[in-house]
């Protein structure tokens, strides 16, 4: 019965959408002359311009500029009436538009990046601080070796030399993810060391319980606190890795991000555009606070000290 109701609903909603179906249109220039001759009718939203979409009578507007006070071609049409809320940039694209595109950027190199590091930090972490002798030396050194690695400059390097079509997203994510997972694995092995030797441990080894059950089922999540606030820290950091790439005009090919808008508040003429920078700055600060004040609100819940200081 319940088959019946989903297959006749998705044949109504087909059948619906079928009957509305129109070719779909292309070039927002032809949207605009067909509206102002009657042909379309169209509905805007608060942003009606895509992250991609550029005019070339439309560079640098101040916020709110009307688009029909600024554009000949626009001032006796429906697009006329339109405002840039945080105006455009340098090729002639909606600031707001690009700023929302580049925070799923942003936040997605943040949490991929630091999921991969998570992943290899704490199981490199945990089989130190479980196993200890010379498998936490020869692990440790592989850590240090890591440790001294610098993050941003490999970067730098690495973005410099592949071609554009391999600098991704993705490139960058899996890049920031495997050279920053070493503050995890010395929290991890830290708490590993002070658990191995507890009675629930013992028990679970004496059962015969597989080893990744040990240390993933029991151990970790006794041992996870200080990982989880090393985490929001590297969210944060990882985004302002990403947005100083862009700046410099080394991050995702053809994407829009905080950092290139920022690099594009001075002009080739030396000409400041302050909104260029303000917004796609005051973004990068805001979200990167925020990631902070949550590690930090982690710790003081966690840490038992912090709560006997507060009583």
């Amino acid at each position: 019965m319940r088959l019946t109701a989903v297959l006749l609903a998705a044949i109504v909603a087909c059948t619906a959408s079928a009957s509305r179906w129109n070719e779909r249109l292309v070039d927002f220039e032809v949207y605009d002359r067909q509206e102002a001759s009657g042909n379309y009718e169209m509905v805007y939203t608060l942003i009606p311009f895509s992250p991609a979409y550029g005019r070339s009578d439309s560079y640098t507007l101040p916020p709110l500029t009307r688009l029909g006070d600024a554009t000949e071609a626009t001032r006796d049409t429906p697009l006329g009436n339109r405002r840039v809320l945080l105006g455009t940039d340098a090729l002639g694209k909606d600031v707001l538009s690009q700023m929302l595109w580049a925070c799923r950027l942003s936040i997605s190199i943040g949490l991929v990046s630091t999921g991969i590091a998570l992943l290899i930090g704490v199981t490199i972490g945990a089989l130190m601080g479980y196993f200890g002798g010379w498998v936490d030396l020869l692990l440790f050194r592989v850590v240090e070796v890591f440790m001294a690695v610098p993050v941003l400059f490999l970067l730098i390097v690495a973005v410099a030399v592949v071609p554009d079509e391999l600098r991704t997203t993705y490139f960058i994510m899996v890049i920031i993810g495997c050279f920053t997972w070493t503050g995890m694995a010395r929290f991890t092995r830290a708490e590993f060391m002070k658990l191995r030797n507890q009675d629930f441990v013992q028990a679970a080894q004496a059962t015969g319980l597989p080893l990744r059950s040990i240390l993933f089922r029991h151990m970790l999540p006794n041992g996870v606190a200080p990982v989880l606030v090393d985490t929001s820290f590297a969210i944060g950091a990882a985004i302002s890795v990403e947005a100083t790439l862009s700046y410099l005009g080394l991050g995702p090919a053809d994407s829009a991000s905080w950092g290139k808008l920022l690099s594009s508040a001075i002009n080739s003429e030396g000409q400041f555009k302050w909104w260029l920078a303000v917004f796609p700055g005051l973004a990068i600060f805001l979200t990167v606070l925020a990631y902070n004040l949550l590690g930090e609100a982690l710790r003081d819940a966690i840490d038992p000290k912090l709560k006997k200081a507060r009583v």
